[in-house]
């Protein structure tokens, strides 16, 4: 499926599918079903009978899917499959490739890491012609995750929160980030990689009258490992 998504649009969609079908030489007598069973699986029923060029880009997007699904393939190569696509087509796109992924291998091209994180099960990451990574998105992340950071908001107006690096021995850094006008501040707190202190920071706050409105961990995304893999593979 080529990111172009090229279509003979003066068809109809049943009449493109099918016509993938006799290019694959499915068998004649399974063509007809087996072309409506793709038809089925794409979520074209409704338009089935439409031209492909009436339709949107999201519609023309499953057409395209459809003509590559027709034979059966083993491997399914999809090529940025949810570029320009509004929000709902993409989340449809997505739904669609994890569902084929239960029966194909599927072969996904995308600069959308977040896409990727959340679709694929093995990530390969090329730079200039080379692969510099292959893993899982969540063993990537980890690879590349230098620090245990925890973004806290409090408030704080006599600065209470500095004293934890004193109290708390694994805390290595405590920074404040931004000062909002409701005079909540929010802090950066790094400690070592391997120590969750979400608990004992909660409590060593609470003991010193300190209010807390929000406390969440700065997790890596594939986007992080990606940088970082460049980076370090240019240096």
């Amino acid at each position: 499926m080529p990111e172009g998504v090229p279509l003979y649009t003066d068809l109809s969609v049943k009449e493109f599918v099918t016509y993938m079908a006799e290019i694959k030489q499915v068998n004649k007598k399974e063509r007809k079903e087996k072309v409506q069973k793709i038809i089925e699986k794409t979520g074209l029923q409704e338009v089935q009978k439409k031209l492909i060029k009436n339709l949107s880009r999201g519609y023309k997007q499953r057409v395209s899917m459809a003509g590559a699904l027709v034979g059966d393939p083993k491997i399914l190569i999809l090529d940025e499959p949810t570029v320009g696509l509004d929000p709902k087509q993409i989340t449809e796109i997505r739904s669609l490739i994890k569902e084929l992924g239960k029966t194909h291998t599927v072969i996904l091209s995308s600069h959308i890491l977040s896409e990727v994180s959340q679709i694929c099960n093995k990530v390969i990451i090329i730079n200039k012609g080379k692969i510099v990574a292959i893993d899982t998105p969540e063993n990537l992340e980890n690879k590349v995750a230098s620090n245990n950071t925890i973004y806290v908001t409090v408030e704080d107006p006599e600065d209470k929160i500095k004293n934890l690096k004193n109290k708390i021995k694994d805390i290595k850094k405590i920074e404040l980030v931004t000062k909002n006008e409701d005079e909540t501040k929010q802090y950066v707190i790094e400690a070592d990689k391997e120590v969750d202190l979400r608990k004992t920071i909660f409590a060593e706050l609470a003991k010193e009258n300190v209010t807390v409105f929000e406390m969440k961990k700065a997790d890596t995304t594939l986007e992080d490992a990606f940088m970082k893999l460049i980076e370090g593979g240019e240096k």
